[in-house]
């Protein structure tokens, strides 16, 4: 039978950069293209590969009702407008020295709604035990810092310590390399809101991405939603990276956080000043284009704690309503989010050489299902039952050199094709795709098969992403 394909919506609004990748580049997912139907949207294959090859098991005819996709948002603000710190003078930056004055107005793009920030704070001096969290990617995680207690979280981790001698700081920290808000988004209740914190810094600027604007702009807003409204109330404190050549979601960013008048410390913009200025190179405070040396990551921490000590200087007279959460700025889309992993999901149908795994194949993503070839995928299919969704994704492993085209059906339509191949990459990482959106949540059975394509390999599959 032939297979009715539902296509997507072109993207309306013309994207003026693209966001960085892990290792020596963040996570760049190639964007694929889309084309028109008035049938709903689905996106297209990722990478530049063709979507070639024939499933290897039939599906009967049919049609998915849809959520059309928005245009993406466009940005108020302006990534690169610093005039906000016009009137502080400039001096000359020497690391050594400490940051300067212009380099902390510049950081401070939104000072933000203190009242939470500062109860955690007279908590920690009252002497009570406080969370401290970290959600991030790979910059977070502590990439190209020498040692872990160099990483920018643990010196913030620290600064708390320090201030706060008499209580008993919890440190938790969820970075994940070539990750960004929409993996988020599904991950953050098991990897932070779990531990309770009382206070959650986000660092997404270099890892959503452009080519998916609409779904990482909702992701990142439903985050901070997530967050703001778990059990444990924390404060939230956003951060803006950049990459070398000054490439960054940072003004989309902002323009949420700015929404809900949440503090954002934007390390981007005050380092960018003072190498455009000839203060410092690039190199002084990274070994590639993206992610800060030890050097760096000591300049960030002090960027974000000089904040803090602010902060703790007026806590006391800090006062009033918290932020206001009542409204979203963008969507609401992926508040209820979670990933389901082989030890969470239950009328699971594994065939052919799909297994499923309970270890770790990436860091802190609790299992997956694998598939290894054998001169062939012997017919792999991996089947899950009753999914209630609304929203469905898939995170699955992006491989070099070695993977496949995996066919994703829903209630028997093939929804999308997924290209895992990662041919010249830097390495074998997580990536994620959105697959299918509906208007309301409803029970569907999910299925995915792999192509018999040339040098396939290996498949893994990590999770479905539901909400």
């Amino acid at each position: 039978m032939k297979l009715k394909k539902i296509t997507a919506i072109m993207l309306s609004a013309a994207l003026t950069f693209t966001a960085a990748a892990c290792s020596t580049n963040e996570n760049t997912d190639p964007a694929g293209t889309s084309n028109s139907t008035g049938q709903g949207t689905v996106e297209n294959t990722q990478g530049s590969s063709e979507n070639t090859g024939a499933s290897t098991d039939p599906q009967p005819e049919g049609t998915l009702a849809l959520v059309p996709e928005e245009a993406p948002p466009s940005s108020v603000s302006d990534l690169n407008d610093y005039s906000y710190a016009d009137s502080v003078a400039d001096s000359k930056y020497v690391i050594a020295d400490g940051i300067t004055d212009r380099m902390v107005a510049l950081s401070e793009l939104n000072f933000g709604n203190t009242v939470r920030l500062s109860n955690v704070m007279k908590k920690a001096e009252s002497g009570d035990s406080i969370t401290v969290s970290f959600i991030g990617g790979s910059i977070t995680q502590g990439s190209t810092a020498a040692t872990e207690s160099d990483c920018y979280a643990s010196l913030v981790k620290d600064w708390f310590v320090k201030t706060y001698p008499n209580s008993d700081v919890k440190f938790n920290k969820a970075g994940i390399g070539a990750t960004g808000s929409y993996i988020g988004v599904h991950r953050v209740e098991r990897d932070v809101l779990v531990n309770k914190p009382d206070v959650v810094f986000v660092e997404f600027s270099v890892n959503d991405t452009t080519e998916n604007t609409r779904r990482d702009v909702d992701s990142y807003d439903s985050l901070l939603r997530k967050i703001w409204n778990s059990e444990s109330k924390p404060a939230i404190v956003c951060i803006g990276m950049t990459q070398d050549s000054g490439i960054s979601v940072q003004n989309y960013h902002y323009d949420i956080a700015k929404s809900y008048d949440l503090p954002f410390i934007s390390y981007r913009n005050a380092i960018l000043d003072v190498i455009k200025k000839g203060h410092i190179k690039w190199t002084d405070i990274s070994d590639d284009n993206i992610h800060p040396n030890t050097v760096g990551h000591s300049v960030l921490a002090e960027i974000i704690t000089h904040y803090l000590d602010k902060v703790n200087g007026e806590k006391d007279s800090a006062g009033g309503d918290e932020s206001d959460f009542s409204k979203a700025y963008t969507s609401d889309k992926y508040v209820n989010a979670v990933t389901l992993t082989p030890s969470e999901i239950e009328g699971t149908d594994e065939t052919g050489t799909f297994e499923a795994n309970t270890d770790n194949v990436w860091s802190n993503m609790k299992g997956y299902w694998g598939a290894r070839t054998r001169g062939g995928f012997d017919g792999a299919k991996l089947v899950f039952k009753d999914v209630e969704a609304k929203n469905i994704g898939l995170l699955y492993g992006r491989l070099t050199g070695s993977g496949t085209i995996l066919d994703i059906y829903i209630d028997g339509v093939l929804a999308k094709s997924i290209d895992t191949r990662f041919p010249g990459g830097w390495g074998d990482y997580a990536e994620a795709a959105s697959v299918a959106s509906f208007e309301k949540t409803e029970k569907h059975t999910i299925e995915i098969v792999p192509q018999e394509i040339e040098d396939a390999k290996r498949i893994y599959i990590s999770g479905l992403l539901i909400s």
